[in-house]
């Protein structure tokens, strides 16, 4: 509830979810465990040799690259860059893993250690990890948690708050943009810009952008490495493998890629039964035809074709195959379900219990052997151990996922996968009741691979993925994540509707979510379109009093309230969705008693005071009759009663109700949450009509500083507050 006394959450900015398709850097890593460490899966400490530190004060490469070989006048550029007074921005393109991510490690210690500047980090791959980073770095920069947390539920402009911290930096700073392979995403949100306090270096797959023309802006690319730094890269990895010469032979072989080189000089120097010799990798090498194709480097970062030498990592599973473990390949295929993002190990945990069924996988993954499997792919540094919101993931390289997802077999096998993947995804969603701030990172966490797995959809098993990513766009939604909801449902629905087709019940489910986010971020007229076209198509396809179609009988009300002339046909819909909900899903039906509390927002706007009183009395008895003491509907049912009685001039009425409203958000929502500051403005403007003005003005003083301090001086609903202060101090 607004202060002007709409219930529902108002906000300005949006955030989209994207699925993460960039580069990633890949270093040497390796994990020895003593007996008696405690299982990756089973909840006790774990010892990897490295951890990626959840923090924009350090770069998220795993282990940082020990030298960096060739690149000398690029480093020579960029020193210069950090060694001045700042105002530019570098961006650093090539291919998929040419190693853009190593240079922002050394250019971002550089500036750090012999620069004094403050080094900041963003992964800006995807929409999400883009604006929680930067909001991170606000935060470093000194931005309190009331601004932070308006950002980031969208009631702030995010990035202008990022940047006016920038520029007012106690301090200079290098801020690294890293794998940002879709411009669109910075260019959306206005999030690169320059600051003279500070230098910005970006790495993308994009070289060409009008983000990148701008003013201030300096254009790098990054090659091919030279025959003779790709050669001497494997051997500083793999010293006692062989000779200069044959290095170079492996290293033409792998195309001078940078990856492909890591992971053939980790392969090399860490074999546990085998010992092969440079020679003998790269007559392994010639046994199959290796090239390189990288679509995406010259065209949008979100190409799905950056396939690597991929005999390369199929030497490493055939290498675990050998030791006994085939099951690592089913279980990295099983990663290539999901994005490059990191996995949380919960999400694999049901699989290790046997709680999900990984029948048709081949080869066999069982769930005692999915343990082993983990370590394997750790040993053999195809995967890394990686910390992120304080959850312990898995991650692989994007490149590695694709050119691996790229060789399941079609048909049985990837449906299989699939399905896995599905309903792994599934079980790992927070309680559905949990709208905590832990539940709303975790759903952040998740929403990526939400994404991803509509990649994988086909045939039999399209609806069962559809509907569990549609699950996922709800979850973020309920759990108050407007603006990450409303991109993440605009990705998902677009999706579901070419596999499925537009009036799929699941197709509809997250069309119906994709409307309702719309309109909690204020986009009315756009909330209404769509609504209106799911509600005709929930009629057609599931008749007219299906529990979907009322819902839609709902969702279309809402935007219609808030526009002019609208609200006789909001209040309609309202009441058909009440009638049909009574007959369908009973009196008692929580989703019924909150229809009937929405109903309570028209009737005193339509000039329906008696009816009003009695729908009032009789809604707040049957919630208090039927729902526990606490539940939200009740609550609602309290808060719009009063507010009504307000709209009327009922103020003495109304006062009681205000104060146990106010009383009651605050203890169950948190002081400072939005419906306990509506109840806060209620009780001010109830006092004020009851003439008691002294007494109303602190309270309105109280919500301003809240206000003021969580959305800016210039949100909209801080300017009409302070209107109101000027015209209730006279």
């Amino acid at each position: 509830m607004g202060d002007g006394g709409t219930v529902e959450g108002r906000a300005s900015g949006q955030g989209r979810v994207f699925q993460t398709t960039g580069e990633q850097y890949i270093e040497e890593h390796h994990h020895h465990y003593a007996p008696g460490t405690a299982p990756l899966l089973g909840g006790g400490p774990v010892r990897p040799a490295v951890t990626a530190a959840d923090s924009v004060r350090v770069p998220l490469v795993g282990r940082p690259p020990g030298i960096l070989r060739n690149r000398e006048e690029l480093r020579r550029t960029l020193s210069a860059a950090i060694a001045g007074p700042g105002g530019e921005v570098h961006v650093v393109h090539g291919m998929g893993g040419l190693g853009k991510t190593a240079v922002a490690y050394w250019l971002f210690t550089q500036a750090v250690r012999e620069h004094g500047r403050a080094g900041l980090w963003v992964n800006a791959s995807d929409r999400v990890s883009l604006r929680a980073g930067m909001l991170a770095v606000a935060g470093d920069r000194g931005a309190t948690t009331g601004e932070l947390a308006a950002a980031a539920s969208g009631q702030r402009a995010a990035a202008d708050l990022v940047w006016h911290y920038l520029d007012h930096s106690s301090e200079p700073w290098l801020l690294v943009l890293d794998n940002a392979d879709d411009p669109a995403i910075l260019e959306e949100g206005g999030w690169l810009r320059t600051s003279p306090l500070g230098t910005v270096l970006v790495t993308t797959r994009i070289a060409n952008s009008p983000l990148w023309r701008a003013s201030g802006v300096s254009r790098h690319t990054l090659g091919l490495l030279p025959l003779q730094d790709a050669a001497q890269v494997l051997c500083d990895l793999a010293p006692d493998a062989g000779t200069p010469e044959a290095a170079r032979k492996v290293a033409e072989r792998l195309g001078r890629l940078p990856l492909a080189l890591t992971l053939a000089g980790s392969h090399l120097a860490h074999q546990l039964l085998e010992s092969w010799t440079m020679d003998e990798y790269e007559r392994k090498l010639t046994e199959e035809s290796t090239a390189i194709v990288d679509q995406g480097a010259a065209g949008r970062g979100s190409g799905q074709s950056r396939q690597l030498v991929s005999r390369t990592w199929q030497l490493s599973l055939d290498a675990l195959r050998e030791q006994g473990l085939p099951e690592a390949t089913s279980l990295l295929r099983l990663l290539s379900c999901w994005a490059a993002d990191p996995v949380p190990l919960t999400m694999l945990m049901p699989a290790a219990r046997g709680e999900v069924d990984l029948t048709g996988i081949e080869p066999a993954l069982s769930a005692d052997r999915l343990e082993p499997a983990l370590r394997g792919l750790l040993d053999h540094s195809l995967i890394e151990l990686v910390q992120l919101s304080g959850a312990r993931c898995v991650s692989a390289h994007g490149v590695l996922l694709d050119s691996v997802a790229g060789g399941v077999p079609a048909g049985p096998q990837r449906a299989a996968l699939g399905l896995a993947a599905a309903r792994l995804l599934s079980a790992a969603l927070p309680d559905p009741d949990d709208t905590s701030e832990q539940a709303r990172a975790a759903l952040a966490v998740l929403a990526p691979h939400a994404v991803a797995l509509l990649r994988v959809a086909s045939g039999e098993v399209s609806e069962e993925i559809g509907r569990v990513s549609g699950l996922v766009v709800r979850r973020m939604y309920e759990a108050g994540d407007w603006s990450g909801s409303l991109a993440l449902a605009e990705r998902v629905a677009e999706r579901t509707g070419q596999l499925l087709g537009a009036e799929h019940p699941v197709a509809l489910d997250t069309r119906f979510v994709l409307g309702q986010a719309l309109h909690r971020m204020g986009r009315y007229a756009e909330a209404e379109a769509l609504h209106r076209q799911v509600l005709a198509a929930r009629e057609r396809v599931l008749g007219p009093d299906h529990p979907d179609t009322l819902r839609s009988c709902l969702g279309l009300r809402y935007p219609l309230e808030q526009l002019d002339g609208r609200r006789e046909e909001a209040e309609q819909l309202n009441r058909r969705a009440i009638e049909g909900q009574r007959r369908v899903l009973g009196e008692d039906s929580a989703e019924t008693l909150y229809s009937r509390a929405c109903l309570l927002e028209v009737l005193p706007q339509i000039g329906k005071a008696e009816e009003f009183d009695a729908e009032a009395r009789a809604l707040v008895e049957d919630c208090e009759r039927f729902l526990p003491p606490d539940h939200l509907t009740t609550l609602m049912a309290r808060h719009l009663h009063g507010y009504g009685l307000l709209l009327l001039g009922r103020h003495e009425e109304a006062e009681p109700l205000a104060q146990r409203t106010l009383a009651d958000r605050r203890r169950v929502q948190g002081p400072e949450h939005p419906f306990a500051l509506s109840a806060l403005a209620l009780n001010a403007r109830v006092l004020r009509g009851l003439g008691r003005t002294d007494e109303a003005l602190p309270l309105l003083e109280q919500l301003i500083e809240i206000r003021d301090r969580t959305l800016g001086p210039e949100h909209p609903a801080v300017v009409e507050l302070r209107e109101w202060l000027t015209e209730w101090q006279r």
